[in-house]
């Protein structure tokens, strides 16, 4: 019997990194897993990883997986990503936001039209979503939704020179504060919202091209841990484990998980 057995999560930004790790391990768990991403074949985005690819392992693991195609910064494929994961494997009962678009630029350089799709996509979206599901999760009495967030959400120091992270560091502090607010408007429903961050800095294809990490880092947290602590906070809700904005490594350490190597 798996902690998730008969349930139905649905992943965003799944086709590769943290988003492919949470959606596997949740699946391992008996989840029934819809992936969702932009991505659908190999030559369509510069980084490798689709989400036909992360619907197959899960399968090949014997998992039962829904690979949908959205486009997040927009609202009509919000509307058909809930409705095709309902109308496939039902009502979601775990939402995780994972999906993110970046651009790593100075504020005076930074286009309104990048702006503009940032937020879409990391602090709109997961609000839409969350709104789309929660109707559900509260008539069965339960559900999570976490959103993946980040150490950019931190104030810096003034004195440290930046690298234009000040926009996606406003993105994921945002999500943080939706988190811990929405936790609290549903709490009594038994519904658990948090978010969660790495403690470091996770080698994906996205922190790879930005040159925030390296393959051979040493310090680099591997995928596995954040799915770990994702699972630990999407279980069928722990009253204490509700509007947490945690951390990978830590919160694993807190509930006497072993941190994956």
């Amino acid at each position: 019997m798996g902690a998730l057995d008969g349930r139905v999560a649905l992943v965003t930004g799944a086709s590769r990194g943290i988003g492919a790790a949470i959606a596997r391990r949740l699946a391992a768990e008996g989840a029934a897993v819809a992936v969702s991403a932009r991505t659908t074949a190999a030559d369509e985005s510069r980084f490798a990883g689709t989400i036909a690819e992360t619907a197959a392992a899960v399968e090949a693991a014997g998992g039962r997986a829904l690979a949908v195609r959205a486009d997040l910064s927009r609202p009509a494929d919000r509307a058909a990503l809930v409705e095709r994961v309902e109308a496939g494997l039902g009502p979601v009962d775990v939402l995780v936001n994972n999906a993110a678009v970046t651009w790593f630029t100075p504020v005076t350089e930074f286009s309104d039209k990048r702006f503009a799709l940032m937020f879409e996509v990391q602090v709109t979206a997961p609000f839409d979503l969350a709104r789309r599901v929660l109707p559900g999760m509260r008539a069965r009495g339960g559900g999570a939704i976490l959103n993946v967030s980040s150490r950019a959400a931190i104030h810096p120091p003034v004195t440290r020179a930046g690298r234009g992270g000040t926009v996606y560091g406003m993105c994921k502090a945002a999500v943080e504060r939706f988190s811990t607010g929405l936790a609290a408007e549903v709490h009594a429903d038994g519904v658990a919202v948090n978010a969660l961050s790495p403690n470091r800095v996770v080698p994906t294809p996205g922190t790879l091209h930005h040159g925030l990490t390296r393959e051979d880092d040493p310090d680099a947290e591997p995928p596995e841990v954040m799915a770990e602590a994702a699972l630990a906070l999407c279980r069928p809700r722990d009253p204490l484990l509700t509007g947490r904005i945690a951390y990978s490594q830590d919160l694993l350490t807190e509930l006497g998980i072993a941190v994956p190597a």
